[in-house]
């Protein structure tokens, strides 16, 4: 299978749990926001091979392939709203050239989207049905429109060529590989505490989130992988929890005294975000099993020997 982003945190844990599937895995990055210290334990299995290349341009691939798995895109605000056009290119252009992949090799296609294609949303939880509501020109859009163009023409390819797709949207996840600095929330925290920094919270804190796992996300991936369906699915934690509580629970795993210092909220932040399951819980018995504490507790494990402050 091809799996774009694979030098990316959900890339690279991905392509590890499919290697260890069973799976061939040709890895695509550009190094944009992905890292090749990310891909050292993939670059020494013999059923993995590397292209480093831009998506936005056409992608050329040897042999037979039976899934091509885009997950290459900038995810975090910080990364996003440095790359804008090119996050909105690998997430159009990129997504058509790889469902022309998809349909040249008769393959199937699977596309990482977002649950920040609902946006500040007015249904709460939000399930796949929910159209959203998002800001077209704000500054989150070149992230969150370019993600429901890439839906919108995976649709289009697989009502007029068939070509057979998965969709999931993934809510906020977390875990090893993570870039430290890439500027989402439980990073920024374990950052800041590790550099005995005060903990900076956009807003007043009670906006909620809902993390998850890197292990859940890649479980669910993996069960879907083996069903035939082909609608949108969300996979996250409906768990809901306010920024101020994942600052708490920091701060006590790493027995921090740090101080908390609230910034204005940057526009277009959503105030709540919680997945309806429903769906991944029918199709394919799926639910997140590892718990805010112990996910915590395993990524401050992972960091504390990765980074000497």
């Amino acid at each position: 299978m091809v799996l774009t982003g694979v030098a990316g945190f959900i890339g690279s844990n991905l392509a590890e749990r499919l290697l260890r599937e069973g799976h061939t895995v040709i890895g695509v990055d550009n190094f944009l926001t992905g890292s090749t210290v990310n891909m050292d334990n993939l670059l020494r299995s013999p059923n993995f091979k590397f292209i480093e290349h831009d998506v936005i341009h056409p992608l050329a691939v040897e042999g037979p392939v039976d899934w091509v798995m885009h997950f290459a895109s900038p995810a975090s605000p910080p990364k996003y709203l440095s790359y804008p056009i090119e996050t909105m290119r690998v997430n159009s252009e990129g997504t058509m050239h790889l469902l022309q992949l998809a349909k040249e090799k008769q393959a199937a296609f699977f596309l990482a989207s977002t649950s920040e294609i609902y946006g500040d949303p007015t249904v709460h939880p939000q399930p796949e049905s929910y159209y959203g509501n998002v800001n077209s020109i704000g500054a989150r859009s070149c992230y969150n429109e370019s993600k429901r163009y890439a839906e919108a023409i995976t649709y289009w390819m697989n009502r007029k060529y068939g070509i057979p797709v998965r969709v999931i949207r993934i809510f906020n996840t977390f875990g090893p590989r993570m870039d430290l600095y890439d500027g989402r929330v439980i990073t920024n925290f374990i950052n800041q505490i590790m550099s005995k920094r005060n903990l900076t919270i956009y807003g007043d804190g009670r906006q909620t989130r809902s993390f998850q796992y890197i292990d859940d996300l890649l479980e669910g991936i993996i069960r879907l992988l083996g069903t035939t369906y082909e609608q949108p699915v969300n996979l996250g934690n409906p768990q809901e929890v306010t920024i101020l509580e994942v600052a708490q629970v920091l701060k006590e795993l790493m027995k921090s005294s740090a101080q908390i210092e609230f910034l204005p909220l940057p526009e277009d932040d959503p105030r709540r975000r919680k997945p309806d399951i429903t769906i991944s819980r029918t199709i394919m018995d799926w639910e997140p099993a590892i718990g805010l504490h112990d996910a915590l507790a395993r990524t401050i494990h992972y960091y504390q020997g990765q980074y000497i402050h």
